[in-house]
């Protein structure tokens, strides 16, 4: 995905043109070696397949560093 560098993966299956987020399943956070927070989201199409997942830091920079699991902080929300 073009996004500044910030990181993510989009998953296509067939013609993926007419895939459209549908909605967010999980998110988590941690904080980037610079101490600037990234969210990560798991997101799925409109038909509920998974679509991508998301990389997004709040001051748009690039990601530094991946997390290791111990460095995750969950939403209490699942969608």
């Amino acid at each position: 995905m073009n996004d500044g560098g910030m990181g993510g993966v989009r998953f296509y299956e067939g013609d993926s043109r007419d895939r459209k987020m549908g909605r967010e399943l999980a998110t988590v956070r941690y904080i980037d070696s610079d101490q600037i927070p990234v969210s990560i989201s798991i997101n799925l199409d409109q038909n509920g397949r998974l679509l991508e997942i998301d990389f997004w830091k709040v001051d748009f920079s690039p990601l530094r560093r991946y997390p290791t699991p111990n460095d995750l902080e969950f939403d209490e929300h699942v969608g």
